[in-house]
């Protein structure tokens, strides 16, 4: 009997258990640093990876292992000293305190966003990161959301302020905090996939709005 009940385990394990299958040769890259809202970050790695977009967990440390403002220790998949930012075609940027500032202070990261925005690639960031682009000044007028705490430093940057879940204005996806992640990731998979895929993929999670 137990042999039997293993045996049956294991194939529904192998039923259920499915490697990622990519749905695009579209890349993307998220980058972590020390104080990140975590659930900013890993919701849409995980939401990415449902659809089958690929998706790399980039640190901007020197080691895989970043800590968010929860203090959740994870390892990444690589660090930025050893990305190609030739290969992928969105950053996506979370945020959290300080983890926000840590990536605003990166500059290798800095320069590869303003690469991006200026090639018409795509960049997203969520939460206090839209502060980052206005920043950049790559928010002025346009539509743009952001947590709350960032509204001024996105109107003093020019950028036509929403309150709106997720804004998406041109090859820029803005979102405002922990609890848009979700419409944020999914925003992402309408980008690359259609809006049928993420629809689709928000009743599979039962996401309900």
């Amino acid at each position: 009997m137990h042999s039997i009940i293993r045996v049956f385990c294991a194939k529904r394990f192998d039923m259920e258990v499915k490697m990622f299958e990519p749905k695009t040769d579209k890349k993307t890259a998220i980058f972590f640093a020390d104080g990140c809202e975590e659930i900013e970050g890993l919701t849409v790695v995980d939401l990415l990876y449902r659809a089958g977009i690929p998706c790399t967990k980039v640190s901007i440390n020197d080691k895989p292992e970043v800590t968010s403002s929860h203090e959740i220790t994870f390892r990444t998949d690589t660090t930025i000293k050893e990305l190609n930012f030739d290969e992928y075609d969105m950053l996506i940027l979370p945020g959290g305190v300080p983890g926000t500032p840590n990536l605003r202070a990166c500059e290798p990261l800095m320069e590869q966003v303003v690469s991006f925005y200026k090639k018409g690639k795509q960049i997203a960031a969520i939460c206090a990161a839209p502060g980052i682009f206005a920043e950049l000044g790559l928010l002025k007028g346009i539509p743009a959301t952001c947590n709350p705490t960032r509204d001024q430093l996105l109107i003093d940057s020019g950028a036509l302020l929403s309150h709106d879940t997720v804004v998406v204005s041109g090859n820029i996806i803005t979102s405002r905090a922990m609890g848009t992640a979700v419409p944020f990731g999914l925003a992402i998979v309408s980008h690359y996939l259609g809006q049928d895929t993420a629809r689709a993929l928000q009743e599979n999670i039962l996401y309900c709005v």
